[in-house]
């Protein structure tokens, strides 16, 4: 490519970020506690026993933050609305000073011209839900649907895209299996109980939404789908990748886009559960119509058929048998192998699979030991690069057909990165977390070319 990429002019640019990363305030207004404030207070559970009492206050700069994105040149903004503030118990009535937090964001955002993308479920149940059996328990799902309405009745009118959940993967599996995450329970069995749980609770929030935001409102769920590849294409590489695929991204999407759970899931899990909790009709509310799809993209997996000594807790795995293989390449500082043509088949895959569904990139990007140079200024060429390399990546999808509708980069600013704390930094806006000053980067200057113009400049010709 030696010219600029132009994109269609009605694509979205934006930048994402989640609550509990963000917004601190733990306590304020009427907040209940979530399972991310009980889980950061166990110790061991995150880098330096850190959490999200403050994170970058963002519940008491919103103004400037809307600021940030208005000179990122950004049209679109995804942010995830924290449970606990809505529903402190989490269920009941709202509380209105939660969500007069939410309508004030909601506001300042379309006064400045960037459309709202509201994501009702980032990892932060509320603790009580959580005592009550948490997502294991069938009730839950039926919670967040009357959570889903309330929210949908206050913010139905100002918010056209509304995303379910966040990565039910990581929600059920390193929440629930590895306890890598909140609440850090270590049972297969309940893992798969939660994944199920997690998608009726799509369904019935999708149709919570409707009844409350309008026929209009366009409701998508956020994956985190791994975009796995055989080492070798030796059948037992590929029958290890294909297990993987069955058990972390088809009994997801099989049932969401199909309506059925795929065929081998359940003899694949047989020795966990008898998925006895699968109901008469649950699957028809699972099948809600999506108006479009969400994919966070960071990585790919490379697997092969045999024991892995040095299994990394953060990708656990049903399977037995799997090794993951780490090929040449550059790594971000979460140890992630930069694969940009990754997204573009993850593109391409979803497009085939549903010809035409509007699909959105709601998460991409990477982190680096970013610092403030002398010059008051933050030099990250590498996720400038980084970005540059995956934009080209959704652009080649596009030109094979895909219906891509948006780009959302992650994140807006540094935040807090769950269990590894305040250490691994993937923002476009530098924050300094003594002071809370808040610097853009050189990629979040670079992106804003490209969001203004809606043009990708064309690479550099390492050769002059």
């Amino acid at each position: 490519m030696t010219e600029p990429r132009r994109f269609p002019t009605d694509f979205l640019w934006g930048a994402a970020t989640s609550s509990y990363q963000i917004e601190g305030a733990v306590e304020a207004d009427g907040r209940g506690p979530s399972i991310w404030d009980t889980f950061s207070r166990i110790p061991g559970a995150v880098v330096n026993g850190e959490n999200g009492d403050v994170a970058i206050d963002h519940y008491h700069r919103v103004a400037d933050d809307v600021k940030l994105m208005g000179d990122l040149g950004l049209n679109a903004y995804r942010f995830s609305v924290a449970w606990p503030r809505v529903q402190p118990t989490g269920s009941g009535p709202a509380n209105q000073a939660g969500l007069d937090f939410y309508r004030r964001l909601t506001d300042q955002l379309l006064d400045a011209g960037i459309a709202p993308a509201l994501t009702l479920y980032h990892w932060d149940l509320p603790q009580p839900l959580q005592d009550a059996g948490g997502w294991p328990n069938r009730d839950t799902a039926y919670r967040f649907a009357e959570y889903a309405g309330l929210v949908a009745d206050a913010l139905g009118d100002r918010v056209n895209l509304w995303i379910t959940l966040n990565e039910s993967w990581c929600a059920a599996y390193l929440g629930y299996l590895s306890g890598e995450h909140a609440p850090g329970i270590k049972d297969p069995a309940q893992a798969l109980a939660s994944v199920h749980t997690l998608n009726l609770a799509h369904g019935l929030g999708a149709a919570a939404i409707h009844e409350h935001a309008g026929p209009d409102a366009k409701v998508a769920i956020a994956h985190n789908i791994q975009v796995n590849q055989a080492a070798t294409a030796a059948p037992q590489d590929v029958a290890v990748k294909t297990k993987l695929d069955l058990v972390n991204n088809e009994i997801l999407l099989a049932p969401q886009l199909d309506g059925a759970y795929p065929e081998g899931l359940f003899e694949a899990t047989a020795a966990f559960t008898d998925w006895s909790f699968v109901q008469d009709g649950d699957l028809e509310i699972i099948h809600a119509p999506l108006d479009a799809l969400g994919l966070n993209y960071y990585s790919t997996s490379t697997v092969r058929a045999g024991e892995d000594p040095d299994r990394d807790p953060f990708q656990p795995t049903l399977v037995d048998g799997v090794a993951r293989v780490r090929p040449e390449g550059e790594y971000t500082e979460m140890g992630w192998l930069v694969e940009p043509q990754g997204l573009t088949d993850l593109l391409l895959d979803m497009h085939r699979r549903r010809p035409g569904l509007p699909l959105y990139i709601t998460e991409n990007g990477a982190a680096f030991d970013d610092v403030v140079a002398d010059d008051g200024r933050v030099h990250d060429e590498r996720r400038t690069a980084y970005l540059h390399a995956h934009l080209e990546a959704v652009g080649r999808a596009l030109d094979a057909g895909a219906n891509v509708r948006g780009y959302f980069a992650w994140s807006l600013t540094d935040n807090f990165e769950w269990s590894y704390g305040y250490g691994k930094r993937f923002g476009l806006v530098h924050v300094d977390y003594a002071t809370q000053t808040r610097t853009i980067k050189d990629s979040g200057h670079w992106y804003s070319g490209v969001t203004t113009t809606g043009l990708l400049p064309a690479p550099v010709d390492p050769l002059g």
